[in-house]
């Protein structure tokens, strides 16, 4: 019989140990790591510290080599090369470092009733009420016209200010209260609260004047370079523990670092593996992966043509169709666990319990597998195998009823690509929320089971 129980009655007390010593490490990344730059620019730091070097300064590659390729600052690819020809195939671990968040508009400052505020357009799948009335940091990069990128982060420092989206009142909400949950703040509404003092000698626009000549003095930037701006509002709160044994995290941004960091933290320890083993770190996912630093982008391409090129001399377009063909790729996003205030939306017996272990995902997709890869049976028994011989605590999961909603990951870009796929991740609570939740032993376990299965043959 399949069955699965709390992965914590399984483990002894060194395993616990290395599991709660792991979340410190994770808890970290979160906190540096709030944006996809961020996240990127964190990852490429660590990969330098662990031997890693770009791959673009390479003349050729052995094995044992360990390499990595940024692009555009957004998405990474990180690699180590194995005895075997890449042709015979590659292991990959592709997870996403962006996550939802509110975007600050193209022109977003303006002055309202004593308030300085700024114009936002939120970024991916999220609850807009759920935004409100929490601390807002502000990260991302300001580019001038002459090129000089500026970097902002406002909010995460001691002692820093945050930004804040208000909400209406109890006291005079009795029509908001009456309205749908997609409705009771609409997009427009998700406007920052930037400043609230005016300037001394403006004759209007006052709090924006003031505002403005604030970002004038500390960063050297007007209104203009705004236009060219990529600047994102996220809660500016940490990564914490969660509950009074502290078996769980609650912080931004789990979905889905959670998933990049466990399989960085497997890459960094896999040392001379039969199969070249590759982890990316890619972009844009919450939005349909599109863009030139997203799954779909031919960066993928591109790096892994490198690749090729610099351990065999040579290249050719059959190389990397030989390549992709041969390779095995864990899709490493999240699923959603059975919260046991809303049971009602999973199937239990399919569904993905806090605390049981990595979460394999066979097919994902809305309703009626709609954007799925649905991987092949024989993979899966592969990944179970593999899994189990390395001592990985995991179950099997779908995202939700048949009917209840459900979402997709980049599976099925890369299983486009004549890859075969497998989702596998970490089951979390409230995801997409400004805080999520998850389990450490089920993170600690998800970098138990991507390192196996870097070294899988």
């Amino acid at each position: 019989m399949y069955m699965t129980e709390s992965g914590w009655k399984q483990v002894d007390s060194n395993v616990k140990e290395d599991i709660f010593h792991f979340a410190e490490g994770y808890k970290a990344f979160l906190d540096i790591g709030k944006t996809e730059r961020l996240a990127c620019g964190e990852a490429k730091r660590l990969a330098e510290i662990n031997g890693f070097s770009d791959l673009e300064s390479k003349e050729s590659l052995k094995a044992g080599d360990k390499v990595y390729v940024v692009n555009r600052d957004k998405s990474i690819l990180l690699a180590v090369i194995g005895e075997e020809d890449v042709q015979k195939g590659v292991r990959f671990v592709i997870a996403h470092n962006d996550c939802p968040r509110i975007d600050i508009k193209q022109h977003p400052v303006y002055d309202d009733s004593g308030l300085a505020m700024l114009k936002t357009h939120y970024y991916g799948g999220i609850k807009k009420y759920q935004w409100t009335a929490v601390p807002l940091a502000l990260h991302g990069v300001v580019v001038k016209k002459d090129g000089t990128k500026v970097q902002i982060d406002i909010g995460d420092k001691p002692g820093d200010p945050v930004f804040y989206i208000s909400d209406l009142l109890i006291h005079l909400a009795s029509d908001q209260m009456q309205k749908k949950a997609t409705e009771v703040i609409n997009g427009e509404a998700l406007n920052i609260i930037i400043g609230s003092i005016p300037a001394e000698c403006a004759e209007k626009d006052t709090e924006k004047d003031a505002v403005l000549s604030m970002l004038e003095a500390e960063f050297g930037i007007c209104e203009e370079d705004f236009l060219s701006a990529e600047l994102e509002a996220v809660p500016a709160m940490q990564a914490r523990d969660m509950g009074l044994d502290r078996g769980m995290i609650v912080a931004y941004g789990h979905d889905d670092r959670v998933c990049g960091y466990t399989a960085l933290s497997a890459l960094f320890e896999t040392e001379a593996p039969k199969k070249t083993a590759v982890c990316v770190l890619t972009d844009k996912e919450e939005i349909g992966s599109m863009g030139s630093t997203g799954m779909r982008s031919a960066f993928f391409e591109y790096a892994m043509a490198l690749l090729i090129e610099k351990t065999t001399g040579t290249y050719n377009e059959l190389m990397l169709k030989r390549t992709f063909h041969n390779s095995k790729c864990l899709s490493a996003d999240v699923n959603g666990g059975v919260d046991p205030n809303y049971p009602e939306v999973n199937d239990k017996l399919n569904a993905a319990y806090i605390g049981r272990g990595l979460v394999i995902t066979k097919y994902t997709g809305s309703r009626g597998k709609s954007g799925t890869s649905d991987a092949d049976a024989e993979f899966v028994a592969e990944v179970r195998n593999c899994f189990d011989e390395a001592g990985v605590l995991w179950q099997a999961a779908e995202l939700g009823k048949v009917d209840a909603g459900g979402g997709g990951t980049i599976a099925q870009y890369v299983a486009n690509l004549d890859v075969d796929v497998l989702d596998c991740g970490v089951a979390l609570l409230s995801m997409h929320a400004p805080m999520e939740a998850a389990s450490k032993l089920d993170i600690y376990m998800a970098y138990k089971g991507y390192k196996a299965f870097f070294a899988m043959k």
